[in-house]
């Protein structure tokens, strides 16, 4: 199933990856953390999800599938459908089905298509090489012991229990006669320092006056003032509304959305050589997923786009 490695590679690359009328691989990305019963460290991941709902085509996967084979979108998608209809297929007649390296859809009970990722593939690209170890835990008790039985030979203090307060006693007085004689001569050093800045800036100042009197700063012809309107966006949480082939489509895309009332822009020329249009971007996720919801509602193939750097 080429179409199941085709949906591998983008879940590396985007949060959200549809297969057009059947439903959507989902990524979330996961901290690292260690398993507390196991001892076993878990390094960063992205954990897959899938939705049923989420299944109208938004083009992601089907220009994938154009420029890896060469061939156009229409026949991408003739492509895409066949892999649905044999997914299909093969839960009607084996009530589950396999997605290399993605993970198993099955159906449940009530005929509901569920999902089971696969453990053995990291898609978070910057944990590449990562995997999971088994770690010792370390018992604090043994070294504690450990530090009594020295205690007990040298006359080094070092747990709270067996702390003495006769040598600090001793300690505090010391350092209080050294902090008294200390602070008299820093006084002394102080005001040498003091009075040398002093010296010193006044003879700076004093060249200074001698520069400013001798130069004479005069513009007969000044520049006129620029203002420059540049519509500021910031974020690495991209809305996208769309994908085009030809960039005069997309730079019409952008003017028919900034006439709605969306921050829309070019947001590049990606590696596939379409160049995507966004409603707006975001530096949180909470505020692109927001409007991603928003946009929604008259564009059900827009999704979401995060740029890491």
């Amino acid at each position: 199933m080429k179409i199941a490695t085709y949906i591998q590679d983008l879940l590396y690359r985007y949060e959200c990856v549809i297969l057009p009328g059947f439903g959507a691989f989902l990524s979330q990305r996961q901290s690292a953390f260690i398993d507390a019963d196991t001892n076993e460290f878990f390094p960063p991941k992205k954990v897959i999800s899938f939705n049923r709902q989420l299944y109208k085509n938004d083009g992601l996967l089907a220009n994938y599938i154009a420029s890896v084979e060469h061939i156009d979108y229409d026949a991408a998608n003739s492509r895409i459908g066949e892999f649905v209809n044999s997914i299909e297929n093969s839960l009607q007649a084996q009530h589950e089905v396999e997605l290399a390296n993605i993970g198993k859809l099955f159906l449940d009970s009530e005929d509901s298509v569920q999902f089971e990722p696969s453990s053995t593939i990291n898609f978070l690209a910057t944990s590449f090489g990562l995997h999971s170890f088994e770690t010792t835990q370390v018992s604090r008790e043994i070294y504690k012991e450990q530090v009594a039985k020295i205690e007990e030979k040298a006359p080094i203090y070092l747990t709270p229990e067996k702390r003495s307060s006769t040598w600090i006693k001793y300690a505090a007085v010391g350092l209080l006669a050294i902090g008294l004689s200390g602070f008299a001569g820093l006084n002394i050093y102080s005001n040498q320092v003091a009075q040398h800045n002093i010296a010193e800036q006044q003879v700076a100042e004093s060249k200074l006056e001698q520069q400013i009197q001798q130069a004479t700063f005069v513009i007969d012809n000044p520049l006129p003032a620029i203002t420059f309107e540049v519509e500021k966006q910031e974020g690495n949480y991209h809305v996208i509304a769309g994908a085009f082939r030809v960039k005069e489509n997309a730079e019409k895309k952008v003017a028919e959305l900034k006439t709605e009332g969306h921050k829309a822009r070019l947001l590049g020329e990606n590696k596939y050589g379409l160049h995507q249009v966004v409603y707006s971007s975001h530096e949180s996720r909470r505020e692109a997923i927001k409007k991603l919801y928003q946009v929604k509602n008259t564009n059900e193939g827009a999704w979401l786009l995060v740029q890491e750097f």
